[in-house]
């Protein structure tokens, strides 16, 4: 008995599992109605909430965790019973054919029970008592990190401005790499943690080349509250993104953009003047400032001397080490060659942070000169910049940036010499100007170049300058690619070994003088040795081991004649001896076939040209003698064998000719020779006797290309005239008039002067003119920067009281430097006040008779600095409207 009581009991157990079973499977279809009611239920109330979601989001709001974790429950439920119904459909043949499918038919029915208990609860709990959506934004601003910045505060003002402006939807804020934009934009958002404003939302997003649209979407989303499935694509996004953004009031905040960006794509509502909403953006490239249809746009400066100054002394620390007599002329060096570009002074000064010996500091100097990727942290200042550089569009481009590294530090670089380097290195094709100026506008956008001192001229940051020398050493794995120590203090070149290896070497502007190596450097391209005024000569056999050379720049030195190896330089493209004391030319010059630019301009001491020496030179396309050589065969030519017009007319490619005349019979002989009138661009006129009238031809390209004409020691010369077939736009393109010396001259234009002409007129210099009474025509000049009025002992006014008319709201509106001196009888500069926006300097001196300067002193533009006696000066009169000496011009005494 005590061994079937067990047994008892394990075979009722055992049956009742067997009944439960048998109930799972004769229930089974019972079972399945009852999940399929259940599961309807499930859904009315699923798509119940789904409404009250949808409804919320449409106001803005968001979906509680809670409830879209209901809603994902749901969602697995009716995967099972979708799963489970399929089963039961292969399988209602056949399920009473054997004990097997008996046991499928248990199984289904118990994941059947189990999946209604499931129903049931997730009904249960769809009944909510918290709120099915709630706000997508718990701060309107949030934070951003910030290192104290220097010199922002101005910029951060001037964008205040902006954002107050109602027609102002999209700013721009651009600079270069470094310069400080993320910090502008970073302070700009921390602004409103304390200043009043009616933005709902700020919202901040760093875009970067890659992956724009999902940068933005992911930020913007991620600082909405937004979620989505990875699945998903960007028009769902940016859907999801529209549906919460359009009815906020927002401020997006974008940093480091690369290109034109489509907002609507993201799902961005354009800022408008309904919706009061904003967009501010930081590139690198004014560029993407025109694709993002910025209505403000706004350039990150570098800083000043001050605050570069406290910049880095903020990074040391500010140690008194700095205020050392020792070590401040070092200090002060590195601040300068960082240029006012923050991320470099922030750098150097954590590298110099511990550095606390002369020696130490001195060599840092020496590195900063030669080799300043080598300061510890410069190589991460590079790489920032690569960026920039990596993103110009084509070789060409890069290429032709590298080129400006071989020109000093803080160097403004002629634009038209640039170019014409560009073309003897092989960058750009022949007649291609407007192309390069195009580059030179590409570089500037791209904030890797910037405006010269003059409008003609370009320069390169430093700091810039030095990550190009580092680019162009194959960032600094092969320092022998280039040679450049222009401006260095040197004497003599450097070792000859160093030119081995070398494609460009730029020794310009030092002190050489004698040239004693003869280098061997077969790859060498480029060779710049202007501006060393002390260098005379240059050996003989100089040039036999550079066979590669195609741009050679020997202008500004005292250099009296070429050696004979210069016809080595069979690939020489470019040749510039202006302003050199040459005195002849070789006839081994003759032998550059491939040369197409010379230039001799100013070469004042050249007095022999034999035929032989430009026979052979006829790819020449430019070919300069401004101020320089003016034989022209005059002088038994035929016996000398001495060039002629004649012998330039065989040169069929010159598209550009710089010419100096100084007989009258000359310049006669000059008409006859149409094609060079053609291609005259400089022109200098000197010492023609019986030249009584100068008659400007419209009838060729002379008048249209024209760019300098220069007048001097013409005695008879009465006035200037272009002929009636001109109308009224003649002299387009002349940009700079100087008449020297003409004491017969009673006006300088025989025809009317309206605005329409001379529009590209910048300099104006007029000297020992005598019977010039005014000039008044300049008042029509809209271009002109530079007005020069001397030694002219009849003139009474610079603009006459009638031609002056009653309005004249545009008058001198790019006029820099006004120098008038030794005047006597001069009395005005103009009859009434004008605002001269532009102007910079006045220069009077020795004019006893003006009493009175023409300048708004009420004006609100920025007054020019005024040059002359103190005597005068303390006489000037000033009309009633001056009421207090800070209006005045500032006052220097010379």
């Amino acid at each position: 008995m005590e061994v079937i009581g067990p047994l008892i009991g394990i075979l009722c157990s055992t049956c009742d599992n067997m009944a439960r079973k048998i109930s799972y499977v004769i229930n089974v279809n019972r079972k399945v109605h009852s999940l399929t009611t259940l599961l309807e239920e499930l859904k009315y109330k699923r798509d119940d909430i789904q409404r009250q979601v949808d409804c919320a989001e449409l106001k803005g709001l968001i979906c509680t965790c809670q409830v879209q974790g209901w809603l994902e429950r749901v969602k697995d439920v009716e995967t099972k019973a979708s799963l489970i119904t399929g089963v039961l459909g292969q399988r209602k043949q056949c399920f009473m054919c054997c004990v097997a499918n008996s046991c499928t038919r248990y199984k289904l029915s118990k994941r059947v029970s189990e999946l209604q208990m499931e129903i049931n609860e997730l009904i249960g709990k769809g009944a909510f008592d918290a709120v099915i959506a709630d706000g997508l934004v718990s701060e309107t601003v949030q934070e951003m990190p910030i290192r104290p910045s220097v010199g922002l505060n101005m910029m951060v003002e001037k964008v205040q401005q902006f954002l107050a402006e109602d027609e102002v939807g999209i700013i721009g804020i651009y600079g270069m790499g470094g310069i400080g934009k993320t910090t502008l934009l970073k302070s700009i958002n921390n602004k409103f943690l304390t200043k009043s404003h009616e933005f709902e939302v700020v919202i901040w997003a760093v875009v970067s080349k890659d992956f724009i649209v999902d940068n933005i979407q992911q930020a913007v989303g991620a600082r909405l509250g937004l979620s989505w499935e990875e699945c998903e694509g960007r028009e769902q996004r940016a859907w999801k993104i529209y549906r919460v953004m359009k009815s906020k009031k927002f401020l997006l905040l974008l940093d480091d953009v690369w290109e034109g960006i489509d907002l609507q794509q993201i799902g961005i509502p354009l800022p408008n003047k309904e919706n009061k909403c904003k967009v501010i953006f930081t590139t690198r490239s004014l560029d993407v400032c025109s694709d993002l249809d910025a209505h403000r746009k706004l350039k990150v400066e570098i800083l000043g001397k001050e605050d570069s100054w406290k910049l880095f002394c903020d990074k040391m620390a500010g140690r008194e080490i700095l205020e050392w007599e020792s070590i401040r002329p070092y200090a002060e060096t590195i601040v300068r060659k960082c240029g006012g570009l923050p991320l470099a002074l922030i750098t150097i000064g954590k590298a110099m942070a511990n550095k606390e010996t002369e020696e130490e500091w001195r060599y840092a100097v020496e590195i900063l000169n030669r080799y300043p990727s080598e300061i510890r942290g410069m190589e991460d200042v590079f790489t920032l910049l690569k960026f920039s550089y990596d993103n110009l569009e084509t070789d060409t481009l890069r290429s032709c940036f590298l080129y400006c590294a071989l020109y000093p530090e803080d160097y403004s670089i002629d634009k038209e010499q640039l170019i014409e380097y560009w073309i003897g290195e092989g960058f750009l094709d022949s007649n291609v100007h407007n192309k390069g100026h195009a580059i030179i506008g590409s570089l500037k956008v791209a904030c890797l170049l910037e405006t010269g001192e003059e409008k003609t001229q370009v320069k390169m940051h430093d700091v810039v300058r030095s990550f190009a020398l580092w680019i162009a050493t194959e960032c600094g794995l092969n320092k022998g690619l280039i040679l450049v120590e222009a401006s260095m203090g040197l004497t003599a070149v450097p070792d000859a070994e160093r030119w081995n290896g070398a494609q460009r070497v730029s020794l310009m502007d030092n002190g050489i003088t004698t040239l004693a190596e003869v280098p061997d450097c077969p790859n060498l391209l480029t060779l710049l040795l202007q501006y060393n005024s002390g260098l005379s000569r240059i050996p003989d056999t100089y040039f036999l081991l550079m066979p590669s050379l195609r741009v050679l720049d020997l202008s500004l030195t005292s250099l009296r004649e070429l050696p004979a190896s210069i016809n080595r330089l069979v690939e020489l493209q470019h040749l510039d001896l202006s302003g050199t004391k040459i005195t002849a030319l070789p006839k081994e010059l003759g032998h550059l076939s491939k040369l197409k630019h010379l230039d001799l301009q100013r070469a004042t001491s050249l007095r022999t040209i034999p035929q032989q020496a430009l026979s052979g030179l006829l790819r020449l396309r430019v070919l300069n003698f401004y101020y320089s050589y003016a034989g022209w065969g005059g002088n038994n030519s035929e016996t000398a064998k001495e060039v002629g017009f004649a012998d330039l007319e065989c040169l069929k490619h010159l598209t550009t000719l710089g010419i100096t005349i100084k007989e009258s019979k000359m310049l006669k002989k000059l008409g006859i020779f149409s094609s060079l009138l053609n291609t005259i661009q400089y022109l200098y006129i000197k010492e023609c006797k019986r030249l009584f009238c100068l008659q400007i031809s419209s009838n060729t390209s002379y008048g249209k290309n024209l760019r300098r004409l220069s007048i001097n020691n013409c005695y008879d010369l009465k006035y200037l005239e272009v002929d009636e077939e001109a109308g009224d736009k003649w002299l387009l393109s002349l940009e700079v008039l100087a008449l020297h010396g003409l004491p017969s001259l009673v006006v300088v234009w025989k025809n009317p002067v309206t605005r329409e002409c001379l529009q590209n007129l910048r300099s104006v210099n007029i000297w020992h003119c005598h019977k010039l009474k005014e000039v008044s025509w300049v008042f029509q000049l809209q271009n002109l920067e530079f007005l020069y009025l001397m030694y002219c002992n009849e003139m009474e006014e610079v603009v006459s009281r009638e031609n002056m008319p009653m309005e004249a709201p545009k008058a001198f509106p790019s006029l820099k430097t006004l120098s008038i001196r030794n005047l006597p009888k001069l009395r005005s500069i103009a009859q009434r006040a004008l605002a001269f926006p532009t102007l910079e300097t006045i220069a009077v001196i020795d004019c006893p008779k003006l009493k009175m300067l023409p300048i708004k002193t009420h004006s609100t533009l920025t007054l020019p600095t005024v040059y002359g006696s103190k005597e005068w000066w303390d006489g000037l009169e000033w009309d009633e409207t001056t009421s207090v000496s800070a209006s005045l011009p500032k006052f220097m005494s010379i």
